[in-house]
């Protein structure tokens, strides 16, 4: 169908044409020619208009493309963009007013000890990307306190809904504490030293993983990644062997397995395995392969929960012999009690050794006691009351505040 103007036209020289005076004195013929010399004309300007409205009827479809890319992908618009970007943190300022005692020294101390921002993006439903950067003690820098680390920043895909695999920088999958240290997630102002100086949480590592669920009741994890570097420096502590994928030696990968156990509502039983063929990445000869061994449980039910576990490490060779590190381990248990939703309790019994591999006195005990106050779910106010007995005579007993988020 032509275009109304075009119709318009048409109609207006028909008209015209036969509304001629007759003082014009033209014949039917002479008039019919006249039309049709009309006609022809029209017709010519006919098939200009048509190029014309096509021309802006692609100018009017382009225009609206470009506005639909501009507003899901453009450096002004990026919704589609900002819908896949997430962004999160936490954070959490530490008082600490602690008494030294047999050689202890006190404590008396007010730390912006983390500072974490998260940022994350979804390219299509099965590819991710998630990071984790961090803050420590506010100051970062050449004679400052603080450190800036990039704890998280991997690549996750998932094979199918029920698995997944990802490579890049990643926090291991052992312990309770590691996956999981946001501050409003756990009681207690510190991080309990057993999955400190044991585990050791925080503890990351470049290299590449897969997970997921087997069945509706199990979860399992299988990492490879690199491994500690720890030597008779410094006691073979695994805490002092963490590389952090700081130009980390390669030379002896670690592989880590955890199984967990969902199976009740309320119940967590998880375990995890790590073996490393040379812990110390071949620095020292007096030392060889590591195992560590991990259990935790965890139970909630109404306003009661509990916490425990138990860690392990088994070194071989005759360095880590001689100082009592061939063994290291320490476990915790923790009962804990909601008085409303915003107010909750808690007490936690740790004991660890690092040199628990000999007969001389070298355990670390510790008994906390503590309350938390939630104004918001993911804001928390804490204080407790810590007292260590350790066998070294060294303690430090006091109290602590601390303030925390995560959003």
């Amino acid at each position: 169908m032509k275009h109304p103007l075009i119709r318009a036209a048409l109609a207006a020289a028909v008209l015209s044409t036969f509304a001629a005076p007759a003082a014009a004195d033209m014949s039917v013929e002479e008039r019919l020619k006249a039309m049709e010399a009309r006609m022809n004309a029209l017709e010519t300007e006919n098939q200009s208009l048509k190029g014309q409205l096509k021309t802006t009827e692609q100018k009017v479809a382009a225009t609206s493309e470009q506005v639909e890319k501009t507003s899901h992908h453009g450096s002004t618009g990026t919704s589609s963009w900002a819908e896949k970007t997430r962004i999160g943190g936490y954070g959490e300022l530490h008082y600490n007013n602690l008494e030294g005692k047999g050689g202890a020294k006190d404590k008396d101390e007010l730390d912006f000890h983390r500072f974490v921002l998260f940022l994350g993006h979804t390219f299509n439903e099965r590819t991710r990307f998630f990071s984790e950067l961090e803050v420590e003690h506010s100051i970062a820098g050449e004679g400052k306190k603080g450190e800036i680390e990039l704890e998280q920043a991997y690549i996750e895909y998932d094979f199918t809904p029920n698995h997944r695999g990802k490579a890049g920088l990643f926090l291991l999958p052992v312990g309770i504490m590691n996956e999981t240290h946001e501050p409003p997630a756990f009681y207690g102002v510190e991080r309990n030293s057993v999955e400190k100086d044991i585990i050791p949480a925080t503890w990351w590592a470049g290299g590449a993983a897969v997970s997921g669920q087997l069945g509706d009741s199990f979860s399992y994890d299988l990492a490879v990644h690199e491994g500690l570097s720890t030597t008779a420096a410094n006691n073979y502590k695994p805490r002092d062997g963490r590389q952090k994928t700081s130009e980390a030696r390669a030379k002896n990968l670690a592989t880590t397995a955890r199984l967990k156990w969902t199976g009740v509502p309320g119940i967590e039983l998880g375990g995890s395995i790590q073996h490393q063929t040379d812990i110390t990445q071949g620095l020292d000869p007096t030392a060889g392969s590591a195992n560590l061994y991990e259990l935790h449980g965890i139970y909630n039910k109404g306003a009661f929960g509990l916490k425990a576990l138990f860690a392990q490490w088994d070194l071989d060779g005759s360095g880590p012999a001689a100082i009592g590190a061939d063994k290291q381990n320490g476990w915790y248990v923790e009962p804990s009690y909601k008085l409303s939703e915003q107010w909750g309790v808690f007490a936690r019994y740790g004991l660890w050794d690092n040199k628990a591999g000999d007969n001389v006195g070298s355990k670390k005990k510790q008994i906390d006691t503590g309350v938390s106050f939630k104004p918001h779910p993911d804001v928390v106010l804490k204080a407790d009351y810590q007292k260590q007995n350790n066998d070294d005579g060294k303690n430090q007993n006091g109290f602590n505040l601390g303030v925390g988020y995560q959003f």
